[in-house]
């Protein structure tokens, strides 16, 4: 029923986004009936197209040639809210200054007799102005969407934070923690992308390597040749993955061990002790926060991730969703890795992602007790586009609050 609920709310949205573009740049110019047809058409036909690749995707219906119709839905899906929210601006903006014009015409009356002087509109004139500034809010749209796609597919920068703990033994302040979060590999991150991250993680000699789910969009079978440099990912500690809530989407069981085969160590409500010099950190990790719904077995539980689990020193929790955080806070964990939000990606995403509880959308925050970093991504979801959210590797270091004595470090991006 809210599936449904929401597919009737992602119409009417859609019809009320295409038909506002259509009324101002179809209707209101002076077009023939044989291009107003063919311009709503083509319209239209932009309207449905993005539909398609999900419809396909969620039938298991995959190849090379719906990726690439995929790019084309993608780019119209960037493209066309851009031109709403253009027309839209510069809508209101016109509105505004005419009710600030007809707000002072009395006193342009009373000081100026001549109705020339105060300004006889030209029609044609306000016609050319009007079509040049559509035409150029087009142009903007365009260029921004290519912006975007040049940002999501530039390799990942590497974030670099330290956080702060209180009695945190000295050997573990020379532990390295790399994160990668939501690759996202399936209709447009391929192979050449993946081996960037593996290359570029590697480079960074991590002491564990932390993935916080979201893997794949499709089937193993069809992607498994793409998501193959991740199997050369090296870390002294070893690689831990948790299943986010795409890798549901997409067939968790057949990604946990596809996973577990090229060489992850899958948490599914469990922990690992690492032991580093004379002290010990606690790795755990849960299944996404929505698993049970797709699969009962799968609940999500931060408490049995620490059953049975001796005295450690630090203990770090890997959950894809920051909306673990209650349970997990609750459980008495100390630092929690998490995912999902890819740090908003776009605007306006950002500000709907900053709605939801938690509210945590990026970076360092502290939840009570537990601090929680929040991955940006390290690739994308949906359209190819990064606007002001840069895809992210997170090089996390565990510093002792004494020697840091700050909430968070300077971010440096590489």
């Amino acid at each position: 029923m809210i599936s449904f609920i929401f597919d009737i709310v992602l119409i009417v949205v859609g019809v009320l986004v295409y038909g506002y573009i259509g009324w101002r740049l179809i209707v209101f110019p002076e077009f023939s009936r044989f291009w107003k047809f063919i311009l709503w058409s083509i319209l239209i036909m932009f309207m449905v197209i993005p539909s398609i690749p999900f419809i396909l995707s969620s039938n298991k219906i995959e190849s090379i040639w719906i990726d690439t119709f995929a790019w084309i839905a993608y780019l119209s899906l960037s493209f066309f809210p851009i031109v709403f929210m253009s027309l839209l601006a510069k809508d209101i903006t016109f509105f505004i200054k005419n009710i600030v014009q007809k707000t002072h015409l009395p006193i342009h009356r009373f000081f100026r007799s001549d109705a020339k002087a105060m300004g006889v509109k030209d029609i044609s004139r306000r016609l050319f102005l009007e079509r040049s500034l559509n035409l150029g809010l087009l142009c903007m749209s365009g260029t921004i969407v290519g912006y975007g796609v040049q940002e999501a597919e530039r390799c990942p920068a590497v974030t670099k934070v330290s956080i702060p703990f209180d009695n945190l033994p000295p050997e573990l302040e020379s532990l390295q923690i790399v994160q990668i979060s939501d690759i996202h590999v399936g209709t447009t991150i391929k192979r050449d992308y993946v081996q960037a991250v593996m290359e570029r993680v590697n480079s960074l000699a991590p002491d564990i390597i932390a993935f916080t789910g979201d893997v794949a969009d499709g089937s193993v079978r069809y992607l498994r040749e793409h998501i193959s440099p991740l199997a050369e990912l090296s870390a002294r500690y070893g690689s831990y993955f948790v299943t986010g809530n795409h890798d549901y989407y997409s067939g968790a069981e057949a990604w946990v061990e596809e996973m577990d085969r090229i060489g992850f160590t899958v948490l599914m409500n469990e922990h690992r002790i690492i032991d580093h010099g004379t002290a010990s950190l606690l790795l755990a990790g849960v299944t996404d926060y929505s698993a049970e719904h797709h699969i009962s077995s799968h609940a999500s539980d931060p408490f049995a991730a620490l059953s049975g689990s001796s005295r450690c020193d630090l203990k770090v929790i890997l959950a894809h969703q920051p909306r673990s955080i209650f349970a997990v806070s609750q459980s008495g964990f100390d630092l929690q890795l998490s995912g999902h939000t890819h740090g908003g990606q776009t605007f306006p995403v950002q500000f709907i992602e900053s709605l939801r509880p938690p509210h945590y959308v990026a970076g360092l925050h502290k939840h009570k007790n537990t601090w929680i970093y929040v991955n940006r991504g390290t690739g994308y979801w949906g359209p190819p586009q990064r606007l002001s959210v840069r895809s992210e590797i997170t090089l996390i270091k565990l510093t002792n609050s004494k020697l840091l004595g700050a909430r968070e470090s300077v971010i440096l991006n590489i």
